[in-house]
């Protein structure tokens, strides 16, 4: 597979065949569900070990920050209801598939079996079929936020573009610490969509499918910028989640840090003081905020970030896009009371170092030129094939893994089963040690990541988290060996 260089990139012409690859879902065959829903999220708790829950994914009219939309959905519900569990629950999900399009389910984040009725993202749920998914949290499992969504390759963008995710919370040691359980707890699940006048959804276009897909319209638990309030004794703990497809958030509270407190795969070892809170699509954070300013209402704001290099949007190709030049209001964080400020936790929960790596493996980033495809993004020179295995490893190793970037987009880079810990960008080391499952790579960067395989063997993927990156070519066959 060729490579293209940077001027030959510029070059290319909008008429390439990629849109053919993007099922669009006829929106004249939609069904005849077309209830409201509140948009309060429907919460499923484990009892006495086992968490049940039956869930269809379908085209409805859905309440979207109180106005109709027609959107994809978890029962009827955007975000999807949110699933509680703790380590040893066995889960089992009963799944309907009542899209027009076949669909499956990827528990992202979750280190539970890649194989059978788990988190195998190669089954094929056909339109009107079911399947029912079970499996178990092991015992050791970190307590943290995880969350799902669609994962059927060629689909996944547009389903989730569409609305389809939701949160999957695992509690444990994290949530006994007693600074951590005093707070008030809330959940935000940030995600954008495109509709027209009618509240469907638009196509998209070539361009931006390429760039990846972005929508004008940026709710936070399917609502237009709701409240957060902060209850007497004033310590908040916001736990966050990018379900957007492609859109980077780049969060800041007026006057106000974030004390963020656990990344993707877990805790960190201690409060980690951040003034902006950078988050790609499908990364985690969970964050402490002190009300100990002046009561009142405090913006949490989207601030400008540009993901795609000038050269392109240049060119027109980032079309809708183009990153805002203005900061945009995602929601609000209010307390009445001025109180003396809740102290933090000092210490969370250890993050022990990795072994030396057995192997170490290089992944170099890029995009290209199909014949007869267009448009094709690439790990080491090569699309995606589904039956190739591009990479094996043994279980119960460490590897060392550099994800190069030589392109001119930003590429959130995601293993799935495996959490990872970052070692460095372009040889700095990372400022503190944290369990992550998607990392950023930005255009130029050499980032380092140490992996250890544990406990599951077959085979799942790695890819790009801008998940038309992922469709048009980014992702690579991982087979875990015995």
């Amino acid at each position: 597979m060729k490579q293209i260089k940077r001027r030959k990139f510029l070059a290319l012409s909008s008429s390439s065949a990629i849109a053919t690859l993007i099922g669009q879902c006829s929106m004249a065959q939609t069904q005849n569900n077309k209830q409201n829903f509140s948009p309060d999220t429907q919460i499923n708790y484990s009892k006495d070990g086992i968490l049940e829950v039956d869930l269809t994914a379908s085209y409805n009219q859905v309440n979207l920050g109180n106005k109709p939309a027609y959107l994809f959905s978890y029962n009827g519900q955007i975000p999807g209801p949110r699933l509680e569990a703790k380590p040893g629950d066995t889960i089992r999900i009963n799944f309907t598939n009542n899209l027009l399009q076949p669909t499956n389910i990827h528990y992202h984040g979750l280190h539970i079996p890649i194989t059978g009725n788990a988190d195998n993202v190669f089954l094929h749920i056909s339109p009107g079929d079911r399947l029912t998914y079970e499996f178990q949290i092991p015992q050791n499992h970190h307590a943290g936020m995880f969350w799902y969504h669609p994962h059927l390759h060629g689909l996944v963008a547009e389903q989730l573009f569409g609305g389809l995710a939701g949160l999957f919370i695992v509690r444990g040691n994290l949530d006994e610490i007693p600074e951590v359980k005093a707070a008030s707890e809330e959940f935000l699940v940030l995600q954008d969509f495109a509709l027209d006048r009618q509240g469907k959804l638009l196509p998209s276009q070539e361009l931006s499918i390429m760039s990846g897909r972005e929508g004008d319209l940026i709710t936070a638990n399917g609502q237009f910028q709701p409240n957060l309030t902060i209850p007497t004794p004033g310590l908040l703990r916001l736990r966050i989640l990018n379900a957007s497809t492609s859109r980077f958030y780049r969060l800041s509270l007026k006057e106000h840090p974030f004390f963020l407190i656990a990344t993707d795969g877990g805790a960190l070892a201690e409060p980690v003081e951040m003034s902006e809170l950078l988050l790609t699509p499908g990364e985690r954070a969970d964050v402490l905020i002190q009300a100990n300013r002046e009561p009142g209402k405090y913006p949490l704001l989207n601030l400008p970030y540009q993901r795609v290099g000038m050269g392109m949007m240049g060119r027109g190709m980032m079309g809708r896009n183009a990153p805002d030049n203005q900061p945009q209001v995602l929601a609000t964080v209010s307390y009445d009371t001025k109180v003396a400020a809740m102290p933090l936790p000092t210490k969370l929960i250890p993050v022990a170092a990795l072994a030396e790596p057995q192997k170490v493996r290089r992944f170099q980033m890029n995009h290209g030129m199909k014949p007869g495809q267009g448009m094709v993004f690439l790990f080491n020179g090569q699309p995606y094939q589904p039956e190739r295995i591009d990479t094996q490893v043994q279980l119960n190793t460490v590897e060392d893994w550099e994800l190069i970037n030589t392109g001119m987009m930003d590429h959130p880079f995601h293993v799935h089963s495996n959490a990872f810990q970052v070692l460095s960008r372009n040889e700095k080391p990372e400022a503190y040690r944290a369990w992550k499952d998607v990392v950023l790579v930005k255009p130029g960067e050499t980032v380092r990541i140490r992996m250890p395989l544990r406990d599951f063997t077959g085979k799942t993927v790695y890819h790009c988290h801008i998940l038309d990156h992922e469709d048009l070519g980014m992702m690579g066959n991982l087979e875990i060996q015995a």
